[in-house]
């Protein structure tokens, strides 16, 4: 892991004004003038084991402008479920930051890490604003961003996050570096794929506190116009590092590129895929007892 400080960020946007993701060339700003600081006022935190988003959610600097990032409605509903002001969450694979706005916003510290060093200089791009909230229980948080891979968190010490929320790239479905980055997952062929993510699954054990929380968004797919349940196989890997299961949320998909525009007009003999799984794996603590969880845990 390299850091990636607000300097580095500031001596790269001198010479590149955009970069490259998912073949989509987001801008850096640079500045911003940000209208809204939260979601809509008649927006309520989900209770529910179903979400759905219709409106992805543009406030701050969260902007959906390429497919693979997630909406900032996810990390600001597990970030105030699980976690207090002051608390550490890690996002291992943080695109372009979204998870990180919401820590600046909900006041947690945050460690942001990403393969792709494009991707952290626009999470360090929409993390450049300032918040002076009217509260005055405000903590200013620390958020660190990182090049470097969710296999290896060599700068992460043991046990020292409180909340891991992340959206893992899809095996060979979404692109997310333009060439081979070394250490992208989503250019890696299903059984590898799956073998990366089983090493994935054993570092956020190793760094999460005991306890608590993990949360993965992970979708399926079909080849042959056959079902492939990816999101289950993954979450397989983390039963496997010794997790307990302890939400699967069903989110709504909505408005996905490229996907409904080739099935317009068109007849097939399968369903289009329109939700993705919110696995919330929680780590067991020592005085956990294995056999109340047996049904949650690794059964296999």
């Amino acid at each position: 892991m390299v850091e990636i400080t607000y300097e580095d960020y500031l001596r790269f946007i001198e010479k590149h004004r955009e970069v490259t993701i998912e073949n989509v060339k987001v801008k850096l700003r640079g500045e911003w003038r940000i209208s809204s600081f939260t979601p809509p006022n008649e927006y309520f935190l989900e209770r529910e084991t179903v979400w759905s988003f219709p409106d992805r959610g543009c406030w701050a600097t969260h902007i959906g402008d390429y497919r693979g990032n997630w909406s900032p409605y996810i990390p600001r509903n597990l970030i105030l479920k699980y976690t207090l002001r002051g608390d550490w969450v890690l996002d291992q694979m943080v695109g372009g930051g979204t998870t990180l706005v919401e820590c600046k916003l909900l006041g947690r510290n945050a460690v942001g890490v990403d393969v792709n060093r494009d991707a952290v200089m626009v999470a360090r791009d929409r993390l450049n604003f300032s918040y002076n909230p009217s509260d005055g229980d405000y903590p200013e948080p620390t958020i660190k961003t990182y090049l470097g891979d969710a296999r290896n968190l060599d700068r992460i010490e043991d046990e020292s996050i409180d909340l891991i929320a992340t959206h893992p790239p899809y095996a060979k479905i979404i692109p997310y570096t333009k060439s081979n980055v070394e250490g992208d997952l989503s250019n890696l062929p299903l059984h590898q794929y799956l073998g990366e993510m089983r090493r994935v699954a054993g570092e956020s054990m190793r760094v999460l506190k005991e306890g608590k929380h993990c949360a993965i968004l992970i979708g399926d797919t079909r080849r042959r116009r056959h079902y492939v349940p990816i999101a289950f196989m993954v979450m397989q890997q983390f039963l496997d590092a010794g997790f307990i299961l302890k939400e699967d949320i069903i989110k709504r998909q909505w408005k996905m590129k490229t996907t409904r525009e080739r099935w317009r007009g068109r007849s097939y003999d399968f369903y289009l895929i329109a939700h993705e799984h919110l696995f919330i794996f929680r780590k067991p603590g020592k005085d956990d007892k294995p056999q109340r969880y047996k049904y949650s845990s690794k059964w296999w």
